[in-house]
């Protein structure tokens, strides 16, 4: 499974919509909580040149906030981000 990082804030309701849509997926997440902690509200803005929240990684991959998150969900391309997709391969008979 990929790991997903994500940097939020306690009152974001972005936030807690993308947590919900990971815990919905049966997802495990690692969250950063930024405010008061200025060393992780840096290592957030070098890492996604953004400086609003959630920010949510995928492994390497920057997927962005949460309504990008929703995006590629309706697009039907987060479960392969996640790793939940099927493998799409031949069937093998024995």
């Amino acid at each position: 499974m990929p790991k997903v990082v994500m940097y939020t804030t306690a009152i974001c309701p972005y936030c807690m919509r993308a947590k919900a849509l990971l815990s919905r997926k049966g997802m495990e997440y690692e969250e950063l909580r930024i405010e008061g902690n200025r060393e992780i509200m840096r290592e957030m803005l070098k890492r996604s040149q953004r400086n609003t929240v959630p920010q949510i990684f995928i492994d390497d991959y920057h997927v962005g906030g949460y309504d990008d998150m929703a995006e590629l969900d309706a697009l039907g391309e987060l479960d392969a981000l996640l790793g939940l997709a099927p493998q799409i391969g031949p069937d093998i008979i024995t």
